[in-house]
């Protein structure tokens, strides 16, 4: 399969890293993928990435490489503002889409786009990466046999501090202009999946934005207002009824990229911590008590690397996990829908109602 790859910040470097070291932690894949080409912004870093990544193609038009018969895939890794146009593109051009969330800069747009991929011969996923930790797809796993019961309340919180110095120059994602809104989209739309994934749809949200530092310097160091939430704080209800917290944030001081889950039912709980991947904390609330707490308390999963086969062949399944393998681990699971034939998850649909609880929480934030 040949990708086409739509810029080359960080996103694209991790993707591209995830495609070009598939082979080494999956046994006997039975497709093969490559980066073919790239486009960025201005001709000189558009040569620079396809230097990097060893390929010959290369422009400052996406359009060249969307129209391209030689290309089976394009992979989104571009400001949110560009999605739509680009998504609208490929989708019409009957390519497989890779897209880096959010999905779009509104709700309007995010609908339509999940409304043209129907009736496609086509596969989309959303790069919602977390889903693909071990941990997450044993508290997956957890949910689905009703080991917590009813689920009766969860926390998400997903801190950064990269927001925390006035001092810093602001990046676009900081830049309502650019990125639509800010913490909210970056980190709030991993929260707000992880939630989405594990507890069921969102239908009632409560949002409340923050800027902490409402004068900082822009990204050319002058003095420059702050246009996009800094922190975003959301009460939420999901379909089933059940009542929580999701908190997107950077200005936390002292953070580094800690997401911190909890999800409460009648039977059981589970814990999170992304700093801490390697670990599910699971408690049972049948087990036997007695003396001394009993059997009772949390229970650490070993998840680790345990990935089923053809992965966690490499380096081992009891080696420590980290952010880069939650990737590699989605990259490949579109990667193998694409070969298959089917559907990914999460879609494209899935992308427009993560979209859809993000412009409720905008929406009501008028307090």
């Amino acid at each position: 399969m040949k990708i086409g790859l739509i810029g080359f910040g960080s996103m694209g470097k991790t993707h591209s890293w995830c495609v070009n070291n598939l082979n080494y932690f999956y046994k006997d894949l039975p497709f093969s993928a490559e980066y073919s080409a790239v486009c960025t912004s201005k001709i000189e870093s558009a040569k620079k990435a396809a230097d990097f990544l060893g390929i010959g193609k290369y422009t400052v038009n996406e359009d060249d490489i969307i129209n391209d018969p030689d290309i089976d895939i394009i992979d989104i890794c571009t400001p949110n503002i560009y999605h739509y146009e680009t998504l609208k593109k490929s989708i019409s051009a009957g390519k497989h889409v890779y897209c880096e969330k959010p999905l779009c800069v509104n709700y309007g747009q995010a609908k339509e786009i999940a409304e043209l991929v129907k009736g496609k011969n086509i596969t989309t996923q959303m790069v919602f990466n977390n889903r693909f930790l071990p941990a997450i797809m044993k508290a997956r796993e957890l949910i689905d046999c009703k080991k917590l019961g009813r689920i009766i309340s969860f926390r998400c919180e997903y801190l950064h501090s990269s927001a925390a110095d006035p001092n810093k120059n602001a990046g676009w994602k900081q830049n309502k202009d650019i990125c639509g809104a800010g913490t909210l989209f970056d980190l709030g739309s991993h929260a707000v999946d992880l939630i989405y994934y594990l507890c069921g749809d969102i239908v009632n949200v409560k949002g409340k934005s923050q800027i902490a530092y409402p004068i900082r310097k822009g990204a050319d160091g002058a003095s420059w207002q702050t246009n996009a939430d800094e922190a975003f704080y959301m009460i939420c209800e999901t379909k089933d009824g059940a009542i929580g917290t999701i908190e997107a944030s950077k200005v936390a001081v002292g953070a580094n990229d800690d997401i911190n889950l909890a999800v409460y039912g009648e039977k059981g709980s589970i814990r999170f911590s992304l700093i801490e991947p390697n670990w599910l904390y699971f408690y049972n609330s049948e087990a036997e008590g007695g003396s001394f707490g009993g059997e009772r308390g949390f229970t650490r999963i070993e998840c680790c690397g345990r990935y089923e086969l053809p992965g966690g062949i490499f380096p081992s399944f009891k080696a420590p996990i980290g952010w880069l393998r939650g990737h590699l681990h989605s990259m490949y699971s579109f990667l193998n829908s694409c070969h298959l034939g089917k559907q990914a998850s999460p879609s494209i649909d899935d992308g427009a109602k993560v979209q859809l609880v993000l412009e409720k929480a905008i929406n009501s934030d008028n307090w």
